[in-house]
């Protein structure tokens, strides 16, 4: 039965006196027949729909190289972090380590998004303007300015781990001169390069990212630090990984923290996509192995064993790159039901007018 906002202006009805049918004992009418005291529902229950059954918001043509790029641009920029620390504090191998991990995961990541645009001249065409008001634009030059000097570190590095048999000629002591700067550059872009991705994802009309775009950065860096962590623990021995150590925990007790509260502050309905299917169980293994991986760099930190280390370093990056898939599916999965559009989009108009803002539209999102 429906019921409108007008019903509480009609009077009262009278109530109906109920006549039996000659012939029953009692009255009242014969079995299976309707006494007129029960109303039906004239109108079936709303099923929503879309026009010719075609997505309200129109899915992103992102597929799996952009997963690898969320995930490899969150492990170099913790790496870079992790390695400028380990610059300050001398040690050297996890210095070497982490940076050479950095410039390669940028690589790596910078190699995945040219993929997924198709020609290497997109990825150039980025450069051309810088528009703050664009996540994407803001992400590309931080992205390249972060690669410039984590390149720059590494190169240095490589070049005396190969007793500088690098064909530097005279750029040597330039080299040696620009090092720590560049290193520097890459720590203070460490972090933008590991939160722009969460807020690139949360700043558009799918009904997932942008429901969880209060949160997101927080989790993506959370799993940065964890994944960058944990790539430092397998890389580098146990005696010297006592920084990665502590990130690798910290991360996957953030990470763990962070995704708890995205998941209870967005709207119930929008979160669905990301406790259901394959985005579901991503997820909910991606929190199984951050906890594995942090409580086996505890145990890494007591015993000092290489293979625990090595362990639980995997398993943290594993957590982290299903973080990124995950998410990064259930978002594109919450476009192909119109439910996961406007029912959060009738609540957020409800709870506007409820505050007293009554001059909008059923479009306007908060």
């Amino acid at each position: 039965m429906t019921v409108s906002e007008f019903d509480s202006y009609r009077p009262p009805e009278k109530p109906r006196r109920r006549r039996g049918r000659r012939g029953r004992p009692g009255g009242g009418p014969r079995p299976g027949a309707l006494d007129g005291s029960r109303e039906m529902a004239m109108v079936p229950e709303v099923e929503f729909s879309s026009y010719y059954n075609r997505p309200i918001v129109k899915a992103p043509p992102w597929e799996s190289p952009i997963g690898i790029y969320l995930f490899l641009g969150g492990v170099a920029g913790g790496s870079a972090l992790l390695g400028f620390g380990a610059q300050l504090t001398g040690n050297d191998t996890l210095r070497r380590n982490s940076r050479i991990s950095a410039v390669g995961a940028a690589s790596l990541g910078a190699g995945a998004l040219v993929l997924d645009l198709g020609r290497p001249e997109r990825f150039l065409n980025m450069f051309r303007t810088l528009k703050v008001s664009s996540p994407m634009s803001v992400g590309s030059w931080i992205l390249g300015a972060f690669s410039a000097g984590a390149g720059v570190a590494a190169v240095a590095d490589v070049d005396r781990m190969t007793g500088e048999r690098l064909p530097l000629g005279p750029l040597r002591g330039l080299l040696r001169l620009m090092e720590a700067p560049a290193a520097g550059v890459a720590a203070v872009c460490a972090a933008p390069l590991a939160a722009y991705t969460g807020v690139l994802l949360s700043d558009t009309a799918n009904p997932t990212w942008n429901a969880a775009k209060e949160d997101l950065s927080f989790v993506f860096v959370s799993s940065a630090s964890m994944a960058a962590g944990g790539l430092a623990m397998v890389t580098t021995p146990v005696a010297d990984a006592g920084p990665a150590r502590v990130l690798a925990i910290t991360g996957a007790a953030a990470e763990l923290v962070a995704d708890e509260v995205m998941e209870r502050r967005m709207d119930p309905v929008a979160a669905e996509p990301l406790h259901h299917g394959a985005p579901g169980t991503m997820l909910r293994w991606a929190k199984r192995l951050s906890a594995v991986g942090g409580a086996g760099a505890v145990l890494a930190s007591v015993t000092r064993s290489r293979t625990v280390a090595v362990a639980s370093g995997a398993a943290l990056m594993t957590a982290s790159a299903l973080t990124r898939f995950g998410v990064l599916h259930a978002g594109l999965e919450s476009v192909h039901d119109p439910r996961y559009v406007i029912e959060p989009q009738k609540r957020r108009l409800e709870q506007r007018r409820q505050r007293g803002v009554t001059d909008d539209s059923i479009t306007t999102a908060e």
